[in-house]
C-alpha cells in the first residue's frame, strides 16, 4: 500500500513517525517535502540532513512527478502547509485522504462567523464532508473548531507530533534528577508573546520569597529575551536563573533529563507543542497550560502532570511550589508521565494505531469492537469535541475530589 505525508518540511519531529511507517510490513511510505525550511527553525537546530533518508523526497526537485505521487497513493497524509492547491486534485478526485491540522482558530472561536472565512473553510474542508477526506486531530481543540463548520462529520481522530521517545531506566532516570540539591525547574522556547516565558520568571519569584530553594533554566531566545532578563533582576531572582540562549535539540533533552520539573507557559496559539511530549519522555513533573493543544490529550491532571487555568500565574505558582517542595509527588507525576509516552504517545503506537484504521477503511472490514477498554486517550481514537474554554475541566474529568487546588 502506498502511503505519501505530504508537508511543509522533514524535521527531528517528523522523523520518529516517518520511520515507523517506513519500516511498517506492507506500507511504501514517502516523506514528501513542499517547502524549504525558514531560517529561523534552522537557527533553532531544526534541520536534517535527508540526503541518506530514502523515504524523503522534495517537491522541488520534480514538481511533475511530485503531483503524480499526491495523486496515486492509496492514501495521503496532508498537513503544515497553507497552500491548499497541492491537496485540491486529490480531493476532488475523491482520493483516500487525511488531513493533518492544528487548530484553525487559535485566536479565538468567535472568527468561524466571518463569511470569507467561512467561503474559504468551504472550499478547503466542508465540501468534502461526504467524501473518503478524513482529519488528524493535532491538538485537543482542533475538533471543536472543524465541528463549528460541520467539517469532517464523525471523522476525526485523535493525533499530535510524536518527537523521539527515548527509552529509560525510570529509576536511573529518577535518580539523576536528585543530583541537585537544589529543585532544577526548566522552560525552552521561543521568548515570544504567546509563550508567555514571563509567566515562569514570575512563578519562581514566588518560590524566591517562601525560600524554597531552586533553579530555573531559560532555553531559547527571542524579542522577549532581554526583558526576561531584566524581570529576573527585579525579582532578585537573577543569581537563581540560567539563560543558555537555543540549544539543539538533543541537548534540551539532556537539560530535561535532569529537571525536576518542566513548566510549559503557552496560551491558546500553542496548537500542539512537542515539548510536551518530551518533557514527558524524561520524567520531568509537567505544570502546563490548559490553552496548549497537547493538553487535553495527553496530560490529566494529578495524575501524569500539572495543569492549570492559562495565564493564571497565581494557580501556576501555587503548583509550582507544591511540586518543588514535595519530591514524592513530583517523582509519582514524572513516572506517570513517562508511562504515558513510553506505552501511547509515542511514534510506534502511532504508527500501528494509523496503519490499523487505513487498512479498515480500505477493506471496509467493521472496527473491531471486543478490544479491551483502555484509559485515556490515544492516537486514532475518535476525537472528542472539547471546547477551548473546557479544557481546564476536561483534564480533570476522571478526578474525585479534583486534587490539588489553588
Amino acid at each position: 500500500m502506498k502511503l505519501v505525508f505530504a508537508s511543509n518540511y522533514f524535521n527531528h519531529h517528523q522523523k520518529p513517525l516517518s520511520d515507523a511507517l517506513a519500516g511498517t510490513e506492507g506500507i511504501d511510505y514517502t516523506f514528501l517535502e513542499i517547502e524549504e525550511m525558514d531560517p529561523e527553525r534552522v537557527s533553532m537546530g531544526w534541520g536534517i540532513d535527508t540526503s541518506d533518508i530514502p523515504y524523503v523526497k522534495k517537491y522541488s526537485e520534480d514538481a511533475e512527478k511530485a503531483k503524480a505521487m499526491i495523486m496515486d497513493a492509496d492514501a495521503v497524509i496532508f498537513g503544515g502547509v497553507d497552500d491548499e492547491s497541492y491537496i485540491m486534485p486529490r480531493l476532488e478526485a475523491g482520493r483516500l485522504t487525511f488531513r493533518y491540522h492544528e487548530r484553525i482558530y487559535k485566536e479565538g472561536q468567535w472568527k468561524f462567523i466571518s463569511p470569507a472565512g467561512l467561503k474559504k473553510k468551504y472550499h478547503d474542508h466542508i465540501r468534502f464532508k461526504n467524501d473518503p477526506d478524513y482529519l488528524l486531530c493535532a491538538g485537543g481543540y482542533v475538533a471543536s473548531d472543524f465541528s463549528l463548520i460541520g467539517a469532517y462529520p464523525d471523522k476525526k481522530y485523535v493525533w499530535g507530533y510524536f518527537p523521539e521517545c527515548i527509552e529509560y531506566d525510570i529509576d536511573e532516570l529518577m535518580e539523576k534528577k536528585r543530583m541537585s540539591d537544589r529543585t532544577e525547574i526548566l522552560w525552552s522556547g521561543r521568548m515570544i508573546d504567546w509563550k508567555h516565558p514571563e509567566d515562569a520568571i514570575e512563578a519562581v519569584a514566588c518560590l524566591k520569597k517562601e525560600g524554597v530553594d531552586f533553579h530555573l533554566t531559560m532555553i531559547g531566545g527571542g524579542e522577549m529575551e532581554s526583558r526576561l532578563k531584566q524581570m529576573a533582576e527585579d525579582r532578585g531572582i537573577s543569581d537563581d536563573v540560567t539563560f543558555t540562549g537555543f540549544l539543539k535539540p538533543d541537548e534540551v533533552r539532556t537539560r530535561m533529563e535532569l529537571a525536576d520539573i518542566y513548566l510549559f507557559t503557552s496560551d491558546q496559539k500553542e496548537g500542539w507543542g512537542a515539548v510536551l511530549n518530551e518533557s514527558m519522555n524524561s520524567g520531568c513533573c509537567v505544570i502546563a497550560s490548559s490553552a496548549i493543544g497537547a493538553v487535553p490529550f495527553m496530560l490529566e491532571h494529578c495524575v501524569n502532570g500539572l495543569v492549570y487555568k492559562s495565564r493564571r500565574v497565581k494557580e501556576l505558582s501555587f503548583f509550582v511550589k507544591k511540586a518543588a517542595e514535595s519530591r514524592k509527588l513530583r517523582e509519582k507525576l514524572g513516572r506517570n508521565a513517562y508511562a504515558s509516552v513510553h506505552d501511547i504517545w509515542n511514534a510506534d503506537n502511532a504508527a500501528a494505531c494509523f496503519v490499523k484504521e487505513l487498512k479498515r477503511l480500505t477493506t471496509g472490514i467493521p472496527a473491531d469492537r471486543t478490544a479491551e477498554e483502555k484509559e485515556g486517550i490515544s492516537p486514532m481514537d475518535k476525537a472528542p469535541v472539547i471546547s477551548p474554554l473546557s479544557g481546564y475541566g476536561f483534564v480533570r474529568r476522571n478526578m474525585k475530589d479534583k486534587g490539588l487546588k489553588a
